[in-house]
């Protein structure tokens, strides 16, 4: 009878033990690695879910067991030759791809601090330094807002002419369509608007593609317009989309289309 000699009885431990620790489990003869509950783990803890813990990892083990018994069943049933399935898989499996790309290159390509402050100013230059209450009178033909201007300047009330405006949201509450700024409006309304003096109305009827308006400014306050700290994560998103899209149109251009 020979022995091995203690070291080497020990390297075989050595080298079997991590091998082992590579899986959480074995189903079925499947083995399910460890890495898989660690990223579960770590997108758990990352979403603010749970804090890592035994407990949690003892749910997300058993939940990968559950998990593979059942694709296993699956398979067996042949569910994963159906070619409904197979199209559905094929689809996560663009989008995972797809998604790891875009991740890669927003890293890659950040959107600049500088590039945010210019879309943040232009924003603001749009949107203007004042905000509008204003009213309108929706007509169908210009004679019928022409009768209505002259109706008040014989001294009708506004709210009173409004509720006959084609405007049904806004004809019940007087033609109200509350404090915006000018871009919030077609550029023919709200040009005529910004032009009035609080308490003014407008002279002559002002034609937009939904028909003949008769405009008033109930009041005008200074534009309450975000900080750039307040929007920085959305101008960002935005831009980044629209850089996407360029790039996305770019690869288009380079691609052999049939």
């Amino acid at each position: 009878m020979t022995f091995k000699p203690a070291s080497l009885l020990i390297a075989l431990l050595v080298v079997a033990v991590p091998a082992f620790a590579q899986n959480v489990a074995v189903v079925n003869g499947k083995a399910i690695p460890t890495s898989r509950v660690e990223a579960v783990v770590k997108q758990v803890v990352a979403q603010g879910q749970q804090p890592d813990s035994p407990q949690l990892r003892d749910l997300i083990k058993k939940d990968l067991i559950g998990r593979e018994v059942m694709m296993q069943e699956a398979e067996k049933q042949g569910f994963g030759k159906d070619a409904a399935v197979k199209a559905q898989i094929d689809n996560a499996r663009q989008a995972i791809i797809i998604n790891a790309m875009i991740a890669d290159y927003i890293k890659k390509n950040p959107i600049a601090d500088a590039d945010i402050k210019a879309e943040y100013d232009r924003f603001t230059k749009q949107a203007g330094d004042k905000e509008y209450h204003v009213r309108h009178i929706l007509t169908a033909t210009e004679a019928e807002a022409n009768d209505v201007i002259a109706k008040l300047k014989a001294g009708a009330k506004f709210e009173d002419l409004a509720k006959t405006s084609k405007d049904t949201g806004s004809a019940a509450n007087g033609g109200d369509l509350d404090w915006a700024s000018p871009s919030s409006f077609p550029p023919a309304f709200s040009a005529a608007f910004v032009a009035l003096q609080k308490g003014a109305v407008t002279e002559k009827p002002v034609q937009t593609p939904n028909g003949f308006h008769v405009i008033k400014v109930d009041d005008i306050r200074p534009a309450k317009l975000p900080t750039l700290e307040e929007v920085k994560p959305q101008i960002s998103e935005a831009l980044a989309q629209k850089k996407l899209q360029a790039y996305q149109e770019e690869l288009v251009k380079k691609a052999k289309v049939q």
